[in-house]
């Protein structure tokens, strides 16, 4: 869904897709913390940390994406939305980070994938 657009479904499907993510990162997160690594995601609302709350440094998912991957953006109003190169302004950016090894950080994703596989 081109989230560009306005309207009811446009909003519901952002809903929709901050659940299924915050669900997804806090089970990702825990997997990782509970392992005794470092990890935390970002609230793509308001642009902070969820787990480590101790700071009121904004994350900018877009400034991010455009620095990182070299991601196009558009002007949608007040706000700039990413274009993704092959599904345009059909993403919902939302980012998690982590200090662990890459096998934990899979072994953690394979674990949250196959716990959430009803609801994701």
């Amino acid at each position: 869904m081109d989230l560009v657009q306005m309207g009811q479904k446009v909003e519901d499907e952002k809903d929709r897709l901050l659940e299924r993510f915050v669900e997804f990162a806090k089970v990702v997160c825990e997997r990782l913390v509970a392992a005794g690594h470092w990890a935390d995601y970002i609230d793509p609302c308001s642009g902070l940390p969820m787990v480590h709350r101790g700071t009121n440094a904004v994350y900018g998912e877009v400034e991010a994406l455009v620095t990182l991957l070299g991601y196009k953006t558009q002007n949608a109003g007040c706000c700039k939305i990413i274009l993704h190169p092959r599904w345009g302004s059909s993403v919902y950016p939302a980012s998690m980070f982590a200090k662990a090894p890459l096998e934990a950080v899979q072994q953690a994703i394979e674990e949250a994938v196959a716990e959430l596989k009803d609801r994701l």
